[in-house]
């Protein structure tokens, strides 16, 4: 087996690059990421990062098509404490996204890192 292959087919399962919640809203500002958040409904009310769309884990399956119009862009995945998006993230691989990345440590990172949360 070619090293070339090996090195694709564990792509393939990649969860997402691991980033920091500084890099990610260099991503936002700079190439126009989309942030994901797959948290339920009622925690992603109870604070959020601005400007994140919500697709709780539960129902991605069902919602894959509102992420399929963000395919050419970055996308950022998160969650509480990064784990749902490491697993979304494979998923997403799996479908075609390529530009996929994830915040180390979640929503609680970006909350201990001081940046802006919105509510609702």
């Amino acid at each position: 087996v070619s090293g070339e292959y090996m090195q694709g087919s564990r792509l393939l399962f990649q969860p997402g690059k691991a980033i920091t919640p500084q890099f990610a809203t260099n991503l936002v500002n700079q190439k126009d990421a989309v942030i994901v958040d797959v948290r339920a409904a009622d925690e992603f009310r109870e604070g959020h990062i601005p400007g994140s769309v919500n697709i709780p884990q539960s129902q991605v399956t069902d919602r894959m098509g509102e992420l399929e119009k963000y395919k050419e862009k970055p996308l950022i995945l998160t969650c509480k404490m990064g784990n749902q998006a490491a697993h979304l993230g494979r998923q997403l691989r799996n479908k075609g996204f390529s530009e996929l990345y994830r915040i180390q440590g979640g929503v609680t990172a970006w909350r201990n890192d001081n940046l802006p949360v919105s509510k609702g």
